[in-house]
């Protein structure tokens, strides 16, 4: 068994905190961050095993861009830990456990991957409705034009 897998699997056992997952960031073969669920724990719904592994890493690093590293986590991450971990610029990600394993626990990701499929259109899972474009748009008009901003 991998050792990296390993440890997100050992981490995975401190679940009294939010729900039985762990992950960890190698990066050059040393691992620079970990994380387990914290939801709980921490009163903090993006506390998952992956987002708390990630903030570890970067503050680790000193650098928002994961760039080169590889994650390790105890189950297939769920639609925001994803999005995180492609914002982060990992390219590598392994699980053990899958998204139906966590289904059949009582985690229920599948609705979140069914409203994005669908268009984000199931107003009971998430109203969206656009307001004040006018004046946000300015805004990001002038972030455009800022020669001094970092790109990420």
């Amino acid at each position: 068994m991998n050792e990296f897998m390993n440890v997100a699997i050992d981490l995975s056992k401190d679940n009294n905190c939010g729900g039985p997952f762990g992950a960890c960031i190698v990066k050059d073969g040393k691992i620079i961050g970990k994380g387990f669920n914290k939801v709980i724990k921490d009163m903090d719904p993006t506390a998952h095993a992956e987002i708390v592994a990630i903030r570890e890493a970067c503050k680790n690093i000193n650098s928002h861009d994961l760039s080169g590293c590889e994650l390790y986590t105890s189950c297939y991450p769920c639609p925001m830990c994803l999005s995180a971990i492609i914002w982060s610029n990992i390219k590598k990600v392994y699980y053990a456990n899958t998204k139906e394993d966590a289904a059949n626990i009582g985690f229920r990701d599948d609705y979140i991957y069914d409203f994005i499929e669908n268009n984000m259109s199931n107003k009971s899972v998430l109203d969206l409705e656009e307001l004040n474009r006018e004046e946000a748009i300015k805004v990001f008009d002038e972030y455009k034009k800022d020669k001094d901003k970092i790109e990420y």
